[in-house]
């Protein structure tokens, strides 16, 4: 941000203020004409119910105080050349900010035939909520967006995560005082003791308290003001208020906030950039109260409207049908006197755009909202200088993401001045054996610091915080501005932002269908502490569910791969790491795991995303008798182990072991990008051979996605199924049926003719299965032929 006289005078001369409510007026006369009309823009005629949209849709409730707010931002950013980005909370307030940037202009490069005129205001009007046009919220589609707004929660979030390592921005945040009352927005408040004054840009919150939700009053508008500002400046803010419904008033309280708030940002900036303060500073806040529905029908068929929540969607809902309602809507759109905002040709008059910024410093054509633009590429180490050195398959163990650990600890110290990468997670970190990117870069925090605390540092970039919801948000918001990321978290719990990554899907599923918006960096989950390793926490720690809703998602969007080793860990994060526009789920272990590649074969396996382990198997040139496939580290030790037995006591028996590492290899081509054509996946699985399918999570997945396959009903998938507690690591898989006994027995049970023959080793497995329940519950430990087993024993 630029450095401002902090004496400045902030009293709007009579000039601004005419020309600032001007643009105002033109705001809210576009994003009322967005929810009626389909024709007759500039009411150049009088109104008739065949120039009324069939089916009204929208939200005015929220409008008139985002256009005040589109308003007097593009003010300041006219007078102070400030480089700055607007995300807008309020859930459906996509009606002014679709007036803003079409006045502004930006709206009309990406889309021509919506031009700043009469036929492209029509055109706007009538794309607006109807088929084949855009939504009520603000989108993709919305020009200097990155926040979806139709769910609610997460602007404040995504505003941090956008001025993170951004110096140079100002990122404001309308929150919508509905918004406010959820869990995610909640938490939000607590991001500026996160936020670094030297490397980082400004975050400045708008709270807009306008009364009410779709039928309710909100919380925080019916709080006494010293209760408000109490609380406010508990979250470490200094509230700054502006009211009332007087709009010359409005302008000018306006004004002189947002100056007042703008000199303090540059003035704590200047002090930690030049003169090194430290201590961390309370940043402003502005209360904006305006009357819901303001400036629209006072009252509709006897009851009030204007100032309540009537006021939160379509005000006149009647008026293609009642004489009444056209009446007042045409008196309402001829309040704001079009005549003197549009000329002739329906093209804003230079009072309407006195304030609008020029080129990039425009809200609606910021690059900080179309990301890709800003995006370079991250220096990713080669893999061969982290690999573990794979001389036969397990010979040696490794904690896969412990490896992992040290490749991102080269690309944070690569990235320290560009400053373009941190990694996110919900106080786990070391946790999950990432810790060596401490070495690189500490944690960022602004708060106090003891002598017994480690990792801490103002200026770092790893993010933990125990608020999932936190940690997602910001890694969008910092993403979607152009750079790149990790989130780690324990499996179980990653479902808390269930919500949130559906939405950035969907986010990701539009923004690749416009050619304007450049490709952003993926959004990376690491999930581990899962599932089979969660023993010691028990049942609440155990849910492998996540990738089951992921892969419900847009298929073109979202990747999961499940590694089952380091170096296939390290050839995994590699390619997520580089890839663009996806949600990338990679799910590996914590815990000491057998190395079965080495990194040129782990390479070549990835790559494949499935393949057969030709050294695992008895096949040697056969036929195969049976499929040992598997998905995940521990089903790939358990499918190692089986294989193993049956080489010992079914010697003849043909054995294929295949090894999953991307999921949706599993699909049809027809269905995701990634996906096998049938006479690949036929010649890997076979069209008629039993298949024990070792499978990380629920098994009912693994059915679904191969349902259509022709060998799917020789199908039999091992999975978890919800049998968890408190127990040996072992005791989890037997309780599940994933042993290496249990393989076995199915094994016996699904090939042709080994129920006779193998009944002898069907029953010395059983037997183990019962040694094993025996042992544990008197050594509380797994039997040594388990807790001591090796594939080279």
């Amino acid at each position: 941000m630029s450095q401002v006289d902090p004496h400045r005078s902030t009293a709007l001369s009579d000039d601004e203020l005419r020309t600032l409510d001007a643009h105002w007026r033109a705001a809210n006369y576009l994003a009322a004409g967005q929810i009626y009309l389909m024709a007759n823009p500039l009411l150049t005629e009088p109104l008739r119910p065949e120039h009324i949209k069939p089916r009204l849709l929208g939200h005015w409730g929220t409008s008139p105080g985002l256009n005040l707010v589109y308003t007097h931002l593009n003010r300041v950013i006219s007078a102070r050349g400030l480089d700055t980005l607007c995300v807008w909370g309020p859930g459906h307030g996509g009606p002014s900010v679709l007036a803003g940037s079409w006045l502004d202009g930006s709206y009309a490069e990406h889309y021509p035939d919506v031009s700043r005129d009469a036929p492209g205001m029509e055109r706007l009007f009538r794309q607006f909520s109807f088929p084949g046009g855009v939504p009520s919220h603000v989108a993709p589609e919305v020009p200097g967006s990155i926040h979806e707004g139709g769910e609610l929660g997460y602007s404040l979030a995504h505003a941090y995560g956008a001025a993170f390592d951004n110096p140079d921005l100002l990122v404001a945040c309308v929150i919508g005082d509905g918004e406010a009352e959820t869990g995610p927005l909640a938490a939000s408040w607590h991001s500026n003791k996160f936020l670094d004054p030297v490397h980082d840009g400004a975050v400045l919150p708008i709270l807009h308290l306008n009364g009410y939700k779709i039928a309710n009053p909100t919380v925080l508008s019916r709080l006494p003001q010293a209760e408000l500002d109490e609380l406010l400046r508990g979250y470490g803010h200094e509230p700054i208020h502006v009211g009332g419904d007087d709009p010359a008033a409005v302008h000018r309280d306006m004004a002189r906030a947002l100056d007042t708030a703008l000199d303090r940002i540059a003035l704590m900036q200047r002090s930690a950039r030049e003169d090194g303060v430290a201590e961390r500073v309370r940043w402003p806040v502005i209360v904006l109260r305006t009357p819901k529905g303001w400036t629209g029908p006072r009252e509709v068929d006897g009851l009030p409207v204007e100032n309540t929540w009537r006021s939160h969607q379509v005000p006149l809902a009647g008026v293609r049908d009642n004489p009444e309602h056209l009446r007042q809507l045409e008196a309402w759109l001829r309040s704001y006197r079009p005549e003197e905002l549009f000329d002739t040709d329906g093209r804003p008059v230079p009072d309407v755009l006195a304030c609008v910024p020029e080129g990039s410093r425009r809200l609606g054509a910021t690059p900080y909202a179309n990301g890709g633009l800003l995006l370079h590429e991250l220096p990713l180490p080669s893999l061969d200088d982290v690999a573990v050195p794979v001389d036969k398959p397990g010979a040696t163990l490794h904690e896969p993401t412990r490896v992992l650990g040290d490749l991102l600890e080269r690309v944070m110290r690569d990235t320290w001045a560009r400053r373009n990468f941190r990694v996110v997670g919900p106080d786990e970190t070391a946790s999950n054996r990432l810790d060596a990117v401490f070495d690189a870069s500490g944690k960022a925090w602004q708060a106090a610091t003891l002598p017994v605390d480690e990792h801490l540092e103002r200026h770092g970039r790893v993010m933990e915080v125990l608020s999932e919801h936190l940690c997602q948000g910001w890694l969008e918001g910092y993403l979607l501005t152009g750079r790149h990321g990790l989130f780690s978290c324990y499996e179980a719990f990653v479902h808390i932002v269930d919500s949130m990554v559906n939405q950035h899907i969907k986010w990701l599923r539009t923004s690749r269908r416009l050619t304007w918006r450049a490709p952003v960096a993926s959004l990376n989950y690491l999930l581990t502490s899962h599932v089979w390793r969660q023993d010691h926490n028990g049942f609440s720690h155990q849910d492998p569910g996540f990738v089951d809703h992921v892969l419900n998602k847009s298929p073109e969007v979202v990747r999961v791969y499940l590694p089952p080793d380091a170096n296939t860990l390290l050839s995994v994060a590699d390619h997520v790491l580089r890839s663009r526009d996806y949600v990338n789920v990679i799910v590996a272990g914590k815990q000491p795991c057998y190395d079965w590649l080495s990194m040129d074969d782990a390479r070549t396996h990835c790559a494949r995303g499935a393949g057969i382990w030709e050294w695992a198997g008895t096949e040697n040139g056969r036929e195969p008798d049976v499929v040992l496939a598997c998905a995940g580290d521990v089903p790939t030790q358990e499918v190692l182990a089986a294989a193993q037995l049956l080489r010992r006591h079914l010697p003849q028996l043909a054995v294929r072991v295949v090894n999953v590492v991307d999921m949706t290899r599993l699909l049809p081509r027809e269905e995701h990008p990634h996906g096998m054509p049938d006479f690949e996946f036929d010649g890997l699985f076979t069209r008629d051979k039993p298949v024990i399918f070792a499978y990380h999570g629920y098994p009912w997945l693994i059915h679904r996605l191969t349902y259509r396959r022709t060998g799917h009903p020789h199908l039999h998938v091992r999975g978890y199924k919800e049998s968890g507690t408190t127990t040996t690591p072992f005791d989890m898989v037997v309780r599940n049926d994933l042993d290496r006994y249990r393989l076995v027995m199915d094994v016996v049970d699904r090939v042709p003719g080994l129920a006779v023959r193998a009944a002898a080793v069907r029953q010395a497995m059983a037997d183990a299965r019962t040694r094993h329940h025996a042992w544990i519950r008197e050594h509380g430990t797994d039997l040594p032929e388990v807790a001591d087993w090796s594939w080279n024993a």
